[in-house]
């Protein structure tokens, strides 16, 4: 199961196919072009002996398909949607539903972003991810959890959607500071990201959709910064970084 077709996908989908992996769900946040621009650059939808599922934030299977065929249109990107080689399917997804892709329960909720944004959570053997991009704080800074005060009535569904998650991917885009200027921006902060975590008893944060203006020293303060929060652990995510969720 991929999340999103952001760089990363390129070098995966060719790690996916030498594994012999050839039946692949992406479950999409959204569509902005951040997110979905590497599709055709996947390399298992360029493979005839690989099935693969796109799961689109939408209405309608139709509109799903639709939102893929903008891109995939020939113009935009070269290749046209009927110019995958792999079976693909496409699914409408939408928010506060729940449904199962092969072994896996996922569940989904309506997260904070300009053009709507879907956050999936995934469990496995007793074991839950939660994947939440592109998203702000379900609440100001002057209420609910950052204020010192009960969870607003969002921030209670995001508390009992990541409950007790072994993994939370988490928008962090900004700092705290450049949070309060862009607050429409529909991007959050690590402290934010942190404290729900804490109240709803996450074991580990990835703290993701790192500001395309950050340095590598930029991330590397963040990971000071955090380096001795232990309940829950607190890390930035990198690029081919694998989680254990085994202990």
């Amino acid at each position: 199961m991929v999340f999103d077709c952001g760089t990363g996908a390129r070098a995966l989908g060719r790690e996916l196919l030498a594994s012999g992996q050839t039946d692949i769900t992406i479950l999409f946040s959204h569509t902005h072009m951040d997110h979905l621009f590497a599709l055709p650059f996947f390399a298992p939808v360029l493979s005839p002996r690989c099935r693969v599922t796109l799961g689109v934030p939408a209405q309608s299977k139709v509109q799903a398909r639709s939102k893929i065929g903008w891109y995939l249109n020939g113009t935009i990107n070269p290749l046209r949607f009927d110019d995958l080689a792999a079976t693909v399917d496409v699914i409408a997804v939408q928010p506060a539903t729940a449904f199962s892709v092969g072994p896996y329960s996922v569940q989904t909720m309506r997260l904070v972003h300009p053009g709507g944004t879907v956050g999936y959570r995934v469990s496995h053997g007793g074991r839950s991810i939660c994947y939440l991009t592109d998203t702000g704080p379900m609440a100001s800074p002057d209420q609910g959890l950052m204020a010192g005060e009960a969870p607003t009535e969002r921030e209670r569904e995001l508390l009992d959607f990541v409950e007790a998650a072994d993994l939370m991917v988490i928008d962090t885009t900004f700092t705290q500071d450049e949070y309060l200027e862009k607050m429409t921006w529909g991007h959050g902060y690590p402290e934010y990201a942190v404290q729900v975590a804490t109240c709803a008893n996450v074991k580990q944060v990835a703290l993701y959709h790192h500001s395309p203006d950050a340095t590598d020293a930029d991330l590397d303060v963040i990971a000071q910064r955090w380096e001795e929060q232990e309940q829950p652990v607190v890390f930035p995510a990198k690029e081919g970084m694998v989680v254990d969720l085994s202990g």
